[in-house]
């Protein structure tokens, strides 16, 4: 078992590897911007290192700083959380060349499946279901063209380098295409350094359900359900549950089965998840994978009474998986609480926060880094905290997290309280009723912020 664990990361999810390292008797080390010297994860760490000045580029994002901080702390892995280089093959090569375990997939795995394109046409050779789609990157608008017109509107162009919803357009008639292409074109270029372009016929009232897998060194996986993450804005996830209100008992075989063929087709090693858009008629196809750990894991742990954190740590230092699936014997349900103002078009609003207030009681988890005092910088990720509730049913969840959100009290900011707040109360989302199109038509009520 390692020794001790650095996490080349920040806020929440620092926090949360340094608490399961610290159940299973690992030092930490965190390492930190210079916005971040007063964060919780930096304290609470046996010992952190500055790695730069504020811009992500000049610190989280240093590959040479980090495994600089790694060798001067003697730590024996690295541990990436989400975002930043958790996702990123270079670096995960560049910790094996030193002999630092690198706690997530190989970069072999995160250029096969990071590339969407890539991704796809390996899904398509393990047998799992995909997007009816062009075969790889396109090579010019004249072939996009040609292929929407054998495909039929509507279409959605993709960048084969996106995230964050960047470089994607749907394209409902022929006229928009071309315009459609040259401005997804420009965005990715600017976005990614990488301008290259793959299309998939639009899927229609489509929901984004995703499957938790892991994989461990002798080619076993297994998967811990679905997670439903249609409720989002500008392809940003606001908040999730489990077990989907739109799963079937058979859906949830066949998608779990599809999930666990695709992680042992490719060898998977860690935790990872399988994101599938399922249409009106329960149809799923494979979108992309995510070799990482999720935002959202907190449900899934909660449901199945499961450490994913845990897991990841003893698939990377060689223990094997039990290779049995596990199934969700709650409810529970995440809101993301972002520093945002939802009554202005959830405008960032990074500040310090005056008086905090957590909600607690049976059934509610909290993971967040931030105190009464703490100054949120601007430089990252918006999100403050994520609350999760957990119950018998998903009525007695949505209950729960009305009550949660009402005592959730953070003055000195603007967040996001307030829209889940609202959605909680929403008879579409009550009903388990929506798609990802479904923040399209939610409109804030005219309330003060009191």
């Amino acid at each position: 078992m390692f020794k001790k664990i650095l996490i080349a990361n920040r806020g929440e999810i620092a926090m949360r590897v340094i608490r399961t390292c610290k159940e299973m008797g690992i030092k930490t080390v965190a390492v930190y911007s210079t916005a971040d010297a007063d964060s919780l994860h930096v304290r609470f760490a046996d010992e952190a290192v500055c790695i730069g000045p504020a811009p992500s580029t000049d610190s989280y994002l240093k590959m040479a700083n980090i495994i600089a901080a790694a060798e001067i702390t003697n730590a024996d892995a690295i541990h990436p959380g989400y975002g930043f280089l958790s996702e990123n093959a270079k670096f995960s090569k560049i910790c094996e060349e030193h002999e630092i375990k690198f706690i997530g997939a190989s970069a072999d795995m995160i250029e096969k499946m990071g590339d969407k394109a890539t991704a796809k046409a390996t899904m398509k050779a393990a047998g799992v279901p995909t997007i009816p789609g062009s075969e790889g990157i396109l090579d010019s608008y004249e072939e996009t063209e040609t292929l929407a017109d054998e495909m039929g509107y509507p279409v959605m162009l993709k960048a084969t380098a996106g995230g964050g919803g960047k470089g994607m357009r749907a394209v409902w008639k022929k006229e928009d295409l071309k315009k459609a292409w040259d401005s997804a074109r420009q965005e990715a270029g600017a976005a990614f350094g990488n301008d290259g372009m793959y299309m998939e016929k639009l899927i229609e009232e489509p929901r984004h359900i995703e499957i938790q897998v892991v994989g461990d060194s002798n080619g076993r996986a297994c998967h811990l359900s679905e997670r439903d993450c249609s409720v989002q804005r500008r392809h940003q996830k606001l908040t999730e549950e489990t077990p989907s209100p739109f799963m079937t008992d058979e859906l949830r075989e066949k998608m779990g089965a599809a999930a666990v063929k695709a992680a042992e087709f490719i060898k998977y090693e860690g935790a990872g998840t399988v994101e599938f858009l399922v249409d009106k008629h329960r149809n799923f196809y494979f979108m992309e994978m995510n070799t990482r750990i999720q935002v959202e894991h907190p449900i899934t742990e909660q449901v199945v009474d499961y450490d994913l954190i845990r897991e990841q740590i003893l698939v990377a230092a060689g223990v094997p998986i039990s290779g049995k699936n596990y199934y969700p014997q709650l409810h529970s349900i995440e809101c993301r609480i972002n520093a945002e103002d939802p009554f202005k078009d959830f405008r960032p609003s990074p500040g310090k926060i005056t008086t905090l207030h957590i909600p607690g009681g049976h059934g509610v988890r909290v993971d967040t880094h931030v105190y009464s005092g703490y100054s949120i910088p601007p430089n990252y990720d918006s999100m403050i905290a994520k609350l999760i509730t957990t119950a018998q049913t998903r009525e007695e969840a949505i209950n729960k997290m009305k009550r949660a959100l009402d005592e959730f009290i953070i003055e000195g900011i603007s967040t996001t309280v307030p829209f889940h707040r609202q959605l909680m109360d929403h008879p579409d989302y009550i009903a388990g009723n929506y798609t990802t199109k479904f923040m399209e038509d939610f409109e804030m009520q005219e309330l003060s912020k009191e």
